[in-house]
């Protein structure tokens, strides 16, 4: 499932489907002395090195099959979902309301019912164990530090691309939870 065997040796994917991108070195990051200090302070509060340019490259491609994931897991409870939804309202709109009996209608509004809280219910438990995973909030947490770090480097004049590391602002980034096991790729699939 990771892209990572077609890959340059310094390159991630920023984006689900996007195109490579170069990691940043930390040496031009850490010629900023407002993005070094804020590296550290960053780096004491997450358990993490921004300036190693392997551990930063390593979580860059964990977050992008992370982000990946999430959205397989979401895409095949989210479709049967929106299908099954967009049918049965337009079976309800189009015919069961007008040529159905009183009692046809209350056991289709039943089945439907059942089988959209049980689509609602998978997708949520999808969400919840991908959300809810400890070691992928704390990666979660440690690219939106480090997004943090690459844009005031940026700002203080190093060369850092616009958006770098080209993922969005994390509006529901989890909180870091020291003590936990490390996120980690299967075998094969992590090049560096």
């Amino acid at each position: 499932m990771s892209d990572t065997s077609e890959l340059g040796e310094w390159e991630f994917i920023g984006r689900r489907g996007g195109e490579p991108a170069r990691l940043v070195p930390g040496e031009v990051i850490a010629g900023v002395p407002g993005a070094r200090r804020l590296a550290e302070e960053a780096g004491r509060e997450v358990g993490f090195d921004f300036l190693d340019d392997r551990a930063v490259l390593r979580m860059l491609r964990l977050r992008h099959q992370d982000e990946q994931e999430m959205f397989s897991a979401g895409f095949r409870t989210g479709v049967p979902l929106a299908l099954v939804g967009f049918g049965a309202a337009v079976y309800w709109g189009g015919a069961a309301q007008y040529w159905e009996s009183g009692r046809a209608q209350l056991v289709y509004l039943a089945a439907t019912g059942i089988v959209v809280l049980i689509l609602l219910g998978l997708w949520i438990r999808a969400a919840v164990v991908h959300w809810g995973d400890p070691a992928r909030q704390n990666l979660r947490a440690r690219a939106r530090r480090y997004r943090a770090v690459a844009h005031a480097a940026r700002d203080g004049g190093a060369d850092v691309p616009a958006h770098y590391p080209h993922y969005g602002p994390y509006p529901f980034a989890a909180t870091y939870r020291p003590g936990v096991d490390e996120a980690s790729v299967p075998d094969g699939e992590e090049q560096s």
